[in-house]
């Protein structure tokens, strides 16, 4: 029950009344953005795919800017990445725009987190049932390590969740999040400025 209703109708109430009472600090957010980005883009759009595979474009405060090198090629995430970006990324902040999808129903507040389009075709079947459910703003690999572990062991994780949905369980990786936050854990690999690209499996079954 919870699964199938109950979930969808938190997400809803929740969602609309956060982005009320946090719209100013969005506002600030977007502010201090339009001076970091140099009054270009305050928001981050892409293409993601969600429950059943579905598309959507997920929405977050633009934390890197768009500089290139000399033959146009856009610059390392690492050395795009802003001052206020990083600040964001280390609050979580720049996710705040996500209760957007949430409110349309492209995600859930907890599920596993929506990635990248071209991942779509390296998953084995096991992989790819993150995208039984919903996506989520967090979720069970967030609170278990986030961008500092493994492919192998965030897909292992949303798996586990895919299989083991309930209210109290939502809970717990709600409380274990804002205390990732407070502490500003495991924001980054230990190599890249956020998760190391998927390529895939050697063998994809």
């Amino acid at each position: 029950m919870y699964k199938l209703f109950f979930k969808r109708f938190l997400d809803f109430s929740f969602s609309l009344s956060t982005l009320i009472i946090l719209s100013p600090v969005m506002i600030l957010v977007m502010l201090c953005l339009l001076v970091a980005n140099e009054r270009t883009k305050v928001f981050f759009y892409q293409m993601r795919p969600g429950k059943n595979e579905a598309l959507f474009k997920i929405i977050k405060f633009k934390t890197m800017n768009d500089k290139r090198d000399k033959n146009g090629d856009l610059l390392p995430d690492g050395e795009r990445l802003t001052k206020i970006g990083k600040l964001l990324r280390s609050t979580s902040l720049d996710e705040l725009p996500q209760l957007i999808n949430v409110l349309k129903g492209d995600m859930s507040l907890i599920g596993p987190r929506p990635l990248l389009v071209q991942y779509l075709t390296l998953y084995n079947k096991q992989q790819a049932r993150r995208h039984e459910v919903r996506p989520g703003i967090t979720g069970w690999a967030q609170v278990n390590g986030r961008n500092a572990i493994d492919w192998g062991k965030k897909f292992e994780l949303d798996e586990w969740y895919v299989d083991h949905i309930t209210f109290l369980f939502d809970i717990k990786i709600v409380l274990l999040t804002i205390k990732k936050v407070l502490r500003r854990e495991e924001i980054n690999s230990d190599k890249f400025a956020t998760m190391e690209a998927f390529k895939g499996n050697v063998n994809n079954k």
